[in-house]
């Protein structure tokens, strides 16, 4: 059980968890407004690297909802802060949506498709047998391969759609190289979240609706953990993992009644 009023922050997965696709989650609204009423730091901390935190902010503002750009944190975001560490002013070959593009050339990264340090895969429409033929053969000649995060699917409203992890395997594949994932769960993307909240790990909460990246990274990273059964896993996804989220919730309204429920039985514990 996870005691919603001792806890400072959340972090929350927006794919499955916030939406589908345009399509906005039951109990949405009533969780970020808790959020706000109960002064509750929070951060969407999302694998998806298309867009940016602008677009993110304006998509929840389409369907009804105010959310400050502030607290949007992506994968692309994760991937250029892990370069312009990793070789700064370093060139890369990316394939990927705006999101991507821009945190790369906010970051002081350039683009190059003729000897790049580094080929990056994000999602996106530009993905063809074209960009992918180019990709392999840049990596053949020895730029590194640089993955925004490791989702092999995500859900849209109509089904499921392949993520970043499945685009990138041809390469791996055709080249014999292994590519290293800049998103969840990868600790250093869960630890600037953390930071950007200013909260310790035992303050905070991860919500997600994957055990394979939300649910370990907000374990491994000693915060408690809630699985959502909004996107893609079901009670029956739990039996395949050796480890266990803290709660399984049918969406983040029911954190909303969760805690509202402890509130009420607070005083007769007192």
């Amino acid at each position: 059980m996870i005691q919603f009023e001792e806890k400072k922050g959340f972090i929350c997965d927006m794919d499955g968890v916030i939406y589908h696709g345009n399509k906005i989650l039951p109990g949405v609204a009533e969780f970020i407004d808790w959020l706000h009423r109960e002064k509750k730091e929070f951060l969407f901390l999302t694998n998806n690297s298309g867009s940016t935190p602008k677009e993110l902010q304006q998509k929840l503002a389409r369907m009804g909802l105010d959310v400050p750009e502030k607290h949007f944190y992506t994968s692309a975001l994760a991937t250029a802060a892990f370069l312009k560490e990793q070789a700064p002013g370093c060139s890369v070959y990316a394939i990927g949506e705006a999101g991507l593009l821009n945190a790369l050339y906010d970051a002081g990264i350039t683009m190059n498709d003729v000897n790049p340090d580094y080929v990056v895969m994000g999602e996106g429409k530009a993905y063809s047998l074209d960009t992918l033929t180019k990709a392999t053969n840049l990596v053949m000649k020895g730029a590194k391969l640089i993955g925004a995060n490791s989702d092999l699917s995500g859900p849209i409203e109509n089904g499921i759609a392949p993520a970043c992890r499945a685009l990138v395997a041809p390469i791996e594949m055709a080249t014999g190289t292994q590519a290293y994932f800049c998103g969840k769960p990868n600790p250093l993307m869960m630890r600037t979240g953390l930071r950007l909240l200013n909260c310790h790990s035992s303050e905070a909460v991860m919500v997600g609706d994957r055990m394979d990246t939300d649910i370990i990274s907000g374990m491994e990273s000693g915060m408690s953990t809630i699985l959502v059964l909004s996107g893609v896993s079901n009670r029956d996804t739990l039996r395949t993992y050796a480890y266990r989220p803290t709660m399984v919730l049918d969406g983040v309204g029911d954190i909303v009644k969760q805690a509202q429920l402890q509130k009420k039985a607070a005083p007769a514990k007192a």
